[in-house]
Order: C-alpha cells, then sequence, then structure tokens
C-alpha cells in the first residue's frame, strides 16, 4: 500500500475524501495510483482530518522507500524515486522526481499534459514524432524514457524523462515555430499551441533559473519562503502568456471590417467600431462578471481604462471567451444587422418596436419625403 492509498484509508476510502474535498473520486484515484498527494491539498487534508478527529501529520505525507531495487532481465536495475512533488504550470500540473541516482525527472503523462494543456492528452511520443519536428527534435528523444519506480507502487514501473529531455523537447517546438530550416516550420494550429506554451514555459524557466541560482550563491535560499520559488514561476507564467494573448485579436477587427464595409487596414480602426465593443462585448458579458465589476469598479489612474484592467483581473478568462464566441458568430453573418440580431438571440433579449401616436387629422395625409439639397419649395 503506498503513501496516498494509507491517506485515503483512514477517511473510509477514495470518496469519502473526494466528498470531503469537494472532488471527484477519479482525483483521489489517482493519487492513489501514483502514491502522491500534490502539496498543495494537503492543508486542507489535514484540516478535514483535525475536524473528522483523524490521526494525521504532516509527516504523513511523506515518500518512504518501501521496496527495494528489483531486477528486470530487460531494464536491469530499475531506479526509485527518493523524492517526490508536483510542479503547478499554469492550469497543468507536472509530476516530477529525484531518482536514488540523482536524475531529475518528469513524468511521461505529465510532460504530455503541459504540451497539450489537457489531462490523459495522449502518449508524449505522438507529439515528439509528428513530421514538421523531425529535423529539430533527435529521435534519441524518445529512447531516452526511463523507467522507474515509485515506492509503494508495487510491480509496476512509471515512465519518465529527464527534465533536461524535457527542455530540449520544448527547444525543438520553439525553433519549429520560427522555422529556423528553411521549408520546415510548424503549420497546424494544435502544433502552434503547443509550440506557443513551450516558448512560455522555456522563458519562465530561463528567469527562475536565475533568481534560484542568486539564492544559492547568496545563501539567501535557506530565508526565503518554502514556496517562493513557485509562486515566482506561476507569476512568470502568467506573465509570458500575457505577452501571446491577444484580448482583442485581430480576427475580430477583420469581421468587424467585413460587415461594416471597412475599406482602410484593421490597424487604423475607425472610432465607431469602440462603440460596436462596448455594445456586442461589454454590455452582453456574464451577470457575474458586470456585478463584480460594478462593485469593484477601479479608480482611473495613469490613463488606464476599464478594459486595461479588466483583462489584468477578475474578467480576463469569461472576456476572451466571449470574443471568440462573437467572432465565431460574426463569421456566420452577412451584415452587422444581421450579427446583432444573432447576439440578441443568443443572449435571449426581445426586440422592442415603438409605436409612434399622431394626431388623426395626419393620418390621410399623404406622406411627402423632404428634397434633397437643403432647399424648401
Amino acid at each position: 500500500m503506498n503513501t496516498a492509498q494509507k491517506i485515503v484509508r483512514k477517511f473510509g476510502g477514495q470518496t469519502a475524501l473526494a466528498n470531503h474535498l469537494g472532488k471527484t473520486q477519479s482525483v483521489v484515484g489517482y493519487w492513489c495510483k501514483t502514491g502522491i498527494i500534490p502539496q498543495k491539498r494537503h492543508p486542507k487534508i489535514l484540516q478535514v482530518a483535525s475536524e473528522l478527529g483523524i490521526s494525521l501529520s504532516s509527516s504523513d505525507f511523506s515518500l518512504v522507500p518501501e521496496i527495494e531495487i528489483r531486477e528486470d532481465p530487460a531494464l536491469g536495475k530499475i531506479p526509485y524515486a527518493t523524492h517526490s512533488g508536483w510542479l503547478e504550470l499554469g492550469e497543468s500540473e507536472l509530476p516530477c522526481y529525484v531518482l536514488n541516482d540523482g536524475r531529475r525527472v518528469v513524468s511521461r503523462s505529465g510532460a504530455t499534459g503541459v504540451l497539450t494543456a489537457r489531462k490523459g492528452g495522449g502518449n508524449l511520443e505522438s507529439y515528439i514524432g509528428v513530421h514538421a519536428l523531425k529535423k529539430y527534435i533527435s529521435p534519441s528523444v524518445i529512447d531516452g524514457m526511463i523507467d522507474f519506480q515509485i515506492p509503494g507502487v508495487v510491480n509496476k514501473t512509471v515512465k519518465g524523462i529527464e527534465a533536461e529531455t524535457f527542455i530540449e523537447i520544448c527547444r525543438g517546438y520553439v525553433r519549429a515555430l520560427a522555422g529556423e530550416i528553411e521549408g520546415e516550420k510548424l503549420t497546424s494550429a494544435s502544433q502552434i499551441d503547443i509550440a506557443v506554451r513551450c516558448s512560455v514555459f522555456l522563458a519562465s524557466c530561463a528567469k527562475l533559473g536565475l533568481v534560484a541560482l542568486i539564492d544559492e550563491a547568496t545563501g539567501y535560499q535557506y530565508d526565503r519562503a518554502e514556496d517562493a520559488l513557485r509562486i515566482k514561476l506561476r507569476a512568470y507564467l502568467e506573465e509570458e502568456m500575457r505577452k501571446w494573448e491577444r484580448t482583442f485579436p485581430n480576427e475580430l477587427w477583420v469581421e468587424f471590417g467585413r460587415l461594416t464595409r471597412w475599406e482602410g487596414s484593421v490597424n487604423q480602426r475607425p472610432l465607431y467600431w469602440g462603440k460596436l465593443v462596448m455594445e456586442l462585448v461589454y454590455d452582453y458579458l456574464d451577470k457575474d462578471v458586470a456585478d463584480w465589476l460594478r462593485k469593484n469598479a477601479p479608480r482611473p489612474r495613469h490613463g488606464q481604462n476599464y478594459h486595461q484592467w479588466l483583462t489584468a483581473q477578475y474578467g480576463l478568462k469569461k472576456l476572451i471567451e466571449h470574443i471568440w464566441m462573437l467572432i465565431g458568430m460574426a463569421r456566420a453573418c452577412q451584415t452587422m444587422r444581421e450579427l446583432r440580431e444573432r447576439m440578441a438571440e443568443q443572449f435571449g433579449r426581445l426586440p422592442l418596436q415603438l409605436t409612434l401616436y399622431v394626431p388623426s387629422s395626419m393620418s390621410n395625409q399623404k406622406y411627402i419625403p423632404p428634397k434633397t439639397g437643403g432647399q424648401n419649395d
């Protein structure tokens, strides 16, 4: 029985602990499978244990080798993890280990999840071996997969790759994105998305690496908070990703230009498009975002406007989702009026037709439109 299984057993099983934490059973099941409970979950589990009168301490989360290195005819002596943990990379969590031979390793499935930004994204080899990357990532990378054991998980090995190898994979994607080799460049949207994430990851690691080296050289590593580097990494990732994310992408302006018959450049947009943004974007934001804005309205400072403030705060994700929904809807329309009608229908807004009442003496009069030119008869 591994470390995670021992802790889960104290709470009466996977479903019971999941309910106490507000998680699904599959999440706790994954912890039991790997033998590791993410460090960020420890405080909450300890709190629940205290409330339920369950004997549990921080030391119970530590992995202690419980099995000996076993021999395998094909693999020889199989290394095992002496230390383990999780790296939070945006919305992904990357399981990482230090093996008994000193190698730093990340899990194969975790690395795949970081590249694809989703769990269960397939095997890593399928993303390394695509044709567009053949000249950027050596085939030997696949051969460099490591089989190792997690203490407590008996008769099962885990696949991983060394940290340096994962960096090389990311570098290969970034080089392919830039098209360093003539005629060899990423073209599919999914591959470009992976390359962008790799670029963000590499830039963040470079910043963090220098900070860590300075801390080691000065001895500050013994005085800083235990999670200081993880917090910095999270901040660096968000900062780097912001450079890639255009809150209002060019696709929106292209559609506005088509629907309004704009003949100029989308980089020199007419002022009235600002009104379209207010009408079709901000006026349709989810009610919770709008309510939050009203309660937390910022005071203007240094020319900061609502858009700049919103994109850096609570509404960023909601705003981006709405904009791309608007772009998709605009592509199916032929006129701006049609887009307005579709948006109103999508969000349950009803058309309002006003009735104008005039004196009865005017009801039988023939309407004569005014002449152009500003002259009267």
